[in-house]
């Protein structure tokens, strides 16, 4: 949050980061040559990352990317088909599920099992 204090009340869950931020600024620059801070480029990365989560998501969307590549040039085999899936049983379907399941016990409603 702006005010420095995270949502129960104490430090912001990236106020470490602006303390490393800050602290490199205080000790590499002063009042008359700021090229210092240059230096503190690697600290202002992780403080916007930790704001934004930037990388984070670029990462996360670049491995579902190569999860579905995977998937589509290898599929599976015996794999049920999406009106298999649908209902499992709790729809009065006990013939779906049995198909699924690939057994030929009674699947009742309400008996626990």
């Amino acid at each position: 949050m702006a005010s420095g204090y995270g949502l129960s009340g104490g430090p912001s869950r990236c106020f470490p980061f602006w303390q490393e931020l800050l602290a490199c600024y205080v000790v590499n620059t002063n009042t008359d040559d700021v090229t210092g801070a240059k230096k503190c480029v690697p600290a202002l990365e992780d403080y916007y990352e930790c704001l934004h989560h930037r990388k984070e998501k670029a990462r996360a969307i670049e491995l579902q990317r190569a999860y579905r590549r995977a998937e589509a040039a290898h599929p599976r085999e015996n794999a049920p088909r999406p009106g298999a899936i649908r209902n499992l049983g709790l729809l009065d379907r006990e013939e779906d599920t049995k198909d699924v399941l690939g057994t030929n016990r009674s699947i009742t409603a309400g008996n626990g099992n």
